[in-house]
């Protein structure tokens, strides 16, 4: 056995990673002056990538499995090294190791509201939150852009830049969308789908894929809020006035428990139920004002009011001095139709005993000329 064969028995090493951490996304492989020794068998397991680097280039990558490190599964440092050693030597590089697994739970949020146009309450401010999950797709890419020469590259290090994105884009689509902010509730699941393939090429740019995001909430102002369960109390109550008195009646027994007895209730009672009736008609007649502005009014009581058939149609109501003034104009005969309630069908107006003073006060027709 030469010497070389009895030294490289003895310096065969072993380069893996076994992560104990939750949160360590690359990891480099420490070893004294970073020499990888001849035939040193590399361990690379599922979810992970090995990225050799030689003289600050990156050289060859492994996929999940074991190697025997020789030069036939190193062809690119066997390049760049030349080998002039026959590989009988230890070789220079740094073994980077990546985690391929999903890094979930992720938080976002914005740190300050987002201004944007509402179509019912006009400008706004808007808070979003949710997660999202991350996983590294292209462990060249990482290194080269974000890692660097960090031996221990964490999520920590990066989720604020990732944020950051997330919430800008989201104010964008939040802002073009225009949903109305009481409809976003109802599209949780649609905005977190688009703003995961809208910021897609952008974790791409870091070696990062962008696997899911959430939007698990999106608030208003407290102000905003609390005007808003206001408004939404009102159309539970209903009935104002029967809802004021249910709670007045409510309220009998705790006041005859205070000093003033059920005189001093009796007093409540009265000023609330005074205070119920106004306000309850104020509201139902706000509430019927449209229906009521388009009809007409009825006729005043007491007086009888006729309609009258006019070229096949029916005209009216009228009152009694509407109708004399129309048979004074010729526009109302004796036969023409007319109805009112208590009548069983149309009839002739000179048939309606009620409508013969009509009649007797107009003028009889001209004689003919006999000239």
């Amino acid at each position: 056995m030469g010497i070389w064969d009895k030294v490289r028995g003895e310096l065969i090493d072993i380069v893996q990673w076994i992560d104990d951490t939750n949160d360590t996304m690359v990891y480099r492989f420490e070893r004294y002056n970073n020499q990888i020794k001849y035939a040193a068998q590399l361990t690379v397991r599922e979810g992970q990538t090995a990225v050799f680097v030689n003289e600050g280039k990156i050289a060859d990558v492994f996929q999940p499995g074991m190697y025997s490190l020789e030069t036939r599964n190193l062809p690119v440092l066997s390049t760049l090294q030349g080998w002039k050693y026959g590989f009988n030597s230890p070789f220079m590089a740094e073994v980077y190791f990546c985690s391929m697994r999903q890094f979930t739970d992720l938080k976002w949020g914005t740190m300050n509201p987002i201004m944007m146009r509402d179509a019912e309450f006009g400008p706004v401010r808007l808070r979003a939150y949710g997660t999202y999950v991350v996983k590294v797709n292209d462990p060249q890419t990482l290194i080269r852009q974000i890692v660097g020469t960090d031996g221990r590259f964490t999520v920590d290090e990066i989720v604020n830049q990732l944020r950051n994105m997330i919430v800008s884009r989201f104010a964008e689509i939040a802002g073009q969308s225009k949903i109305p902010v009481l409809d976003m509730a109802a599209n949780y699941g649609e905005l977190g789908e688009f703003l995961t393939k809208r910021i897609a090429q952008e974790f791409q740019n870091y070696g990062l894929e962008l696997t899911k995001l959430l939007v698990e909430n999106i608030s208003l102002p407290e102000a905003v809020e609390e005007a808003l369960d206001k408004r939404t109390s009102m159309g539970v109550v209903g009935n104002l006035t029967a809802y004021t008195q249910f709670n007045i009646a409510n309220s009998i027994p705790d006041a005859a428990k205070n000093p003033g007895g059920l005189a001093a209730a009796g007093a409540g009672l009265g000023m609330g139920m005074a205070m119920a009736g106004p306000l309850g008609q104020a509201i139902a007649g706000q509430q019927t004002a449209t229906s009521t502005a388009a009809a007409p009014p009825p006729p005043i009581p007491g007086m009888a009011a006729y309609f009258v058939a006019v070229e096949g149609k029916q005209t009216g109501p009228f009152d009694m001095q509407t109708l004399a003034s129309q048979a004074s104009a010729g526009r109302l005969t004796q036969q023409t139709l007319v109805w009112s309630s208590g009548m069983a069908q149309w009839t002739p107006a000179g048939q309606v005993p009620a409508l013969s003073a009509i009649f007797a006060s107009v003028p009889p027709p001209l004689p003919p000329n006999t000239e």
